[in-house]
């Protein structure tokens, strides 16, 4: 499917560190029907997107893993680097092609609601409005119903920064802190000195977020809104168009634009404060059998809604999105023709008939809805939720040693892939 997309597309879909995804719901109760919704739709479905995201199964989690970026994320002649896109390039909408390539950095949305304006020069007050233009406009998909969008935003805006204990009150570095920390944090609110006027801390304000929500000229080529500092040591690569890699060449960058005439130790002590501000507590996550499955979990909450409520699109819509997950699950677990793993045949086997039943049972489920069979529904999703609560689990533990999920077979895995991969493209 991936054939549409430029050859040396890269998505990193392989890797086994995830970034953690914090929602503000959870920390007092559980995510609501609306986020679920809105994460089975945003950031897992191809469906809402145009026909060639579609046909390259490209969503916008693809760009955006979990709610973070994506570093990794390359695409000839739609990047300029890893971590950047072109949104009004001619690949996914011709329409749209401005027929200049500009990228921009694929932005984090950890912490979105704090950060209006939106697009990298904040041209969009709304988040719905941005939503639907990158839906609609960047992606060439169909026009989006009032409640898909209600439930994206919810989604967006319930998807938190990563907890700083660096961070006190009103943006104030807090705890066990160095002097070179603490002499950064006085150098950032320090005029500056050709004009007074500026400072680090006039639009990266630390009260507010580390913004302004204002948009600025810095002389790197237009007016773009003020990113936000909280989490960035994970937001790499810098600026709009990602042309830095790290605080090092952003400080560089100030210094000689603005003639900030910082010493070398002035400028260690930025650094060593913009990565304390930018830090979060547990920034990635391991992947696993255990943390698909609970995510596959919050997807499938949207039945107890959509079914008795003979919602036939959801359904529809959740049976694709979560049937594809499962079928991606299922490739975790390599089978008995892949010669680069070797044990657990009978292990990895259970594993994938596991998965496979439970794609036939929401298939069934949606049948039932389609055909308007409210009982025949009610019992599939009854057995769908025994199957994911405990038989599939277990079968999926029990193989875990000889799946993708264990970086040695990982590691010889995609090792074999790319070997294959790099003889067709010499014998061509």
């Amino acid at each position: 499917m991936v054939a549409v997309l430029p050859v040396s597309t890269e998505l990193n879909e392989d890797a086994l560190d995830k970034p953690r995804e914090v929602f503000q719901s959870e920390r007092t109760g559980s995510k609501s029907y609306l986020v679920n919704l809105g994460d089975l739709l945003a950031f897992n479905s191809p469906a809402l997107l145009g026909e060639v995201a579609r046909q390259a199964s490209v969503s916008c989690g693809t760009c955006h893993v979990n709610g973070a970026n994506n570093s990794k994320f390359f695409m000839p002649k739609m990047s300029s680097r890893p971590g950047t896109f072109d949104t009004t390039g001619p690949l996914f909408d011709p329409k749209a092609n401005n027929l200049s390539f500009d990228p921009v950095r694929i932005p984090s949305l950890r912490g979105a609601r704090y950060l209006a304006p939106y697009g990298a020069d904040g041209r969009f007050a709304s988040l719905r409005d941005f939503v639907h233009n990158v839906i609609t406009n960047e992606f060439a998909g169909p026009e989006p119903s009032p409640t898909t969008l209600d439930a994206i935003v919810a989604y967006i805006q319930d998807v938190d920064f990563l907890p700083n204990p660096s961070l006190g009150p009103a943006g104030r570095l807090a705890g066990k802190i160095s002097e070179s920390e603490r002499r950064g944090e006085v150098l950032f609110s320090r005029p500056f000195p050709h004009d007074p006027a500026l400072s680090c801390a006039g639009c990266h304000v630390p009260s507010s977020g580390f913004v302004d929500h204002q948009q600025h000229d810095i002389g790197s080529g237009g007016l773009f809104k003020t990113p936000t500092l909280r989490n960035a040591d994970f937001n790499a690569p810098f600026f709009h168009d990602g042309r830095f890699d790290d605080f090092n060449q952003i400080v560089d960058y100030f210094d000689s634009t603005f003639q900030l005439g910082l010493s070398a130790r002035d400028t260690g002590d930025l650094v060593a404060y913009l990565t304390a501000v930018g830090d979060g507590v547990q920034p990635y996550d391991r992947d696993g059998a255990g943390a698909t499955l609970k995510e596959i979990s919050d997807f499938s909450s949207v039945f107890a809604t959509a079914v008795p409520a003979g919602d036939k699109d959801t359904v529809a819509l959740a049976v694709d999105t979560i049937g594809h997950e499962l079928r991606e699950l299922t490739e975790q677990y390599p089978d008995r023709k892949n010669t680069s793993v070797s044990g657990g045949e009978q292990q990895r086997a259970l594993a994938r008939n596991g998965l496979k039943e439970l794609v036939l049972t929401l298939r069934r489920i949606e049948m039932a809805v389609a055909a308007g069979h409210s009982t025949v529904a009610a019992t599939e999703l009854r057995n769908y939720r025994s199957l994911m609560a405990a038989a599939v689990p277990a079968l999926l533990a029990s193989a875990e040693p000889w799946s993708l999920f264990n970086q040695d077979v990982h590691d010889q895995h995609y090792a074999a892939l790319h070997q294959i991969m790099r003889s067709k493209h010499v014998s061509h």
